[in-house]
């Protein structure tokens, strides 16, 4: 007789693979992956970094990790609609738990989750990273910098640039890009920023697909003019919540209307399967201001995306 187990967040064994367990109840990592620091056989680790400090609105984003841990339990039973495979059934994906920074000491953050991402992906696997306010890319960015070499393409989807201005050495989340790219960690010629819908004359070389050129163009051409922008090389793909409209996602700090949907945001990250990507995040859910969970539900389904954009890479 089978008997029927829950937790698979920590009884699990086999690294693979889609089981399901009742969606209310249960240790609630990202999708029921195996809790573990253990890095060995694992393609992708998933970590959360709890941080908001550098937000210019409103906070909250702290809560994240969290909300979108438990929101992804309702989707854990099945792959998602549509997709070819279960990315599970090609990849092993584990949940590594929250990166560890002292927010007595905020200056030390970013070193930190600097030496947290390294230190994953330099064993090996890939990062999934759940955010935490924007500002938590950077660093994030820089580690893969150093494991990859060379400057990154940045995929990002926002509502804003992130690349406003900042002569001195503070750093916040709608700066970070900016320093990306002064300090040639990414390549604004080979990045492209989908969404944008805030104004920000300085451009920096980013190419900029903003929200109504994608409602206006449709889908199909988005994916077409992102392909040739990215091309083969490696890219590190980051999703703040707030390029979904408010509609979508009013649970993040700096809602900005006229986004995209789910659907367009979900059908535009899935018709890029084959892209070189080698780092993700989601970031900017405040489950706070959150109705119905409907935010940190739509960065589970997103993140699941990453994932099978990650299986689909190239030579996988």
């Amino acid at each position: 007789m089978n008997k029927k187990i829950t937790d698979h967040a920590i009884v699990r064994e086999d690294l693979y693979g889609t089981k399901p367990e009742p969606t209310y109840g249960g240790a609630l990592s990202f999708m029921r992956r195996k809790y573990t620091k253990d890095m060995t056989g694992v393609d992708v680790a998933v970590i959360g970094i709890p941080l908001d400090t550098a937000t210019t609105n409103r906070p909250g984003a702290r809560f994240g990790p969290r909300a979108i841990r438990a929101a992804s339990s309702i989707m854990a039973w099945e792959k998602p609609y549509g997709m070819e495979f279960d990315p599970f059934d090609r990849l092993a994906v584990v949940d590594a738990g929250d990166c560890f920074f002292d927010h007595g000491r905020p200056e030390s953050s970013p070193e930190e989750i600097e030496k947290h991402a390294f230190g994953i992906i330099d064993q090996g696997p890939a990062l999934l990273s759940l955010g935490g306010d924007h500002f938590v890319s950077y660093p994030l960015i820089r580690a893969h910098q150093r494991k990859h070499g060379g400057a990154l393409s940045l995929l990002h989807f926002d509502a804003h640039s992130d690349t406003w201005a900042d002569d001195n050495d503070r750093i916040d989340h709608g700066t970070m890009f900016w320093w990306a790219a002064k300090k040639g960690l990414v390549d604004p010629a080979t990045s492209v920023q989908i969404g944008i819908r805030t104004t920000n004359p300085d451009t920096l070389g980013f190419n900029v697909i903003d929200a109504p050129e994608v409602h206006a163009s449709g889908v199909e051409a988005v994916i077409a003019r992102a392909r040739e922008i990215l091309g083969d090389r490696p890219v590190y793909l980051t999703f703040d919540i707030d390029c979904l409209d408010p509609s979508c996602a009013p649970g993040t700090g700096t809602p900005v209307c006229g986004g995209l949907t789910s659907h367009q945001a979900m059908a535009v990250l899935r018709g890029l399967a084959g892209i070189n990507v080698v780092g993700m995040d989601v970031v900017e859910v405040a489950p706070a201001y959150d109705v119905g969970e409907i935010t940190a539900l739509a960065g589970a389904h997103l993140a699941m995306e990453m994932l099978y954009l990650y299986a689909c890479r190239p030579g996988k």
